[in-house]
């Protein structure tokens, strides 16, 4: 039984993706704890309890994509093959999140370039390493 090659998926440009992200949401929301955000640098009605909520409504979700994509990072070194379940469940997730903040702001007509270039960039690298993963999942047998 032989099995199809395709190429597998590489750590080598992802990892600084995820340290980039993974780390950027931990700190976003521990400045966002500790109130260190500036008001005129946040997000329009800053101070409404219905978009405190709405924020941190993310926090469980973008602490898994932190936790998977750190564990992904983790188990890359270790070796181990399930780093590569990790980082597709972390790339899978952070699409998600950016998705789901894009929708918000174009929903409500809002287009503020220091949101929407962080949000993009969650839904769009993703993109462009999914398929990878994906191909490596189903191998074709013959």
């Amino acid at each position: 039984m032989n099995v199809l090659h395709r190429k597998e998926p590489s750590m080598r440009v992802l990892k600084w993706f995820f340290l980039l992200t993974d780390i950027s949401f931990i700190l976003y929301f521990g400045a966002t704890a500790l109130g260190l955000i500036p008001p005129e640098w946040a997000y329009s009605d800053y101070r409404n309890p219905i978009l405190i909520a709405w924020n941190w409504s993310f926090f469980p979700l973008d602490m898994l994509v932190s936790a998977t994509g750190l564990t992904a990072l983790y188990l890359y070194r270790k070796p181990s093959p399930a780093w590569k379940s990790a980082a597709l469940v972390s790339l899978v997730l952070t699409f998600c999140s950016g998705m789901m903040a894009i929708s918000y702001w174009a929903i409500r007509c809002e287009f503020d370039p220091a949101w929407w270039i962080p949000n993009l960039f969650l839904m769009i690298y993703p993109m462009f390493f999914i398929p990878k993963f994906w191909k490596g999942t189903f191998a074709i047998r013959v």
